[in-house]
C-alpha cells in the first residue's frame, strides 16, 4: 500500500468515507458515503435497522473499495465480512454505541442487533495497524 500511515491516520480522525461496491443485480459500481467505526483495532460498518443496497452488494461481492475523502485523499481495496452471529452482532453494535453517546439514545440494541446491517472490513497494509 503506496501510505498506509495516511490512511491509518485518516480512519483514526475522519467519521465519513464513501464506498464504491458492485451492484449485486447490475453489476454497476455503486458510490456512496457512510459513516464507520473502529472498534477494539477492527474496522465496521453499519447502519440504522433495515434493508440497504450497499450491505446487499457486499453480500453478493465482499470486495469494495474504501474512497478516504477529508484528511486525506486515497482509495483502498477492502474486503467486507457479514457479521451474522447474534452475540458478535450484540458485542460489536454495543461497543459501537458506547463510543457514539450522541447516538446511543436512539439506538435501540435489541432493533440493531436484529435488523442492522454490520461488517467487519478488512483493508490489506491498514486493518493491523488499527487501534482505538
Amino acid at each position: 500500500m503506496p501510505d498506509a500511515d495516511a490512511a491509518v491516520a485518516a480512519l483514526r480522525k475522519d467519521r465519513l468515507i464513501d464506498i464504491t461496491t458492485t451492484g449485486r443485480k447490475s453489476g454497476q459500481a455503486r458510490r456512496i458515503e457512510i459513516g464507520f467505526g473502529i472498534i477494539n483495532g477492527k474496522l465496521y460498518l453499519t447502519g440504522r435497522p433495515g434493508r440497504r443496497g450497499w450491505y446487499a452488494n457486499l453480500l453478493a461481492n465482499p470486495a469494495f473499495t474504501i474512497h478516504l475523502k477529508q484528511s486525506a485523499k486515497l482509495d483502498l481495496a477492502a474486503t467486507a465480512r457479514p457479521i451474522t452471529d447474534t452475540d458478535e452482532r450484540h458485542r460489536v453494535l454495543a461497543a459501537y454505541q458506547a463510543k457514539l453517546p450522541r447516538f446511543a439514545p436512539r439506538m435501540d440494541m435489541e432493533q440493531w442487533t436484529a435488523r442492522s446491517p454490520l461488517v467487519e472490513v478488512t483493508v490489506p497494509g491498514v486493518a493491523h495497524k488499527l487501534s482505538d
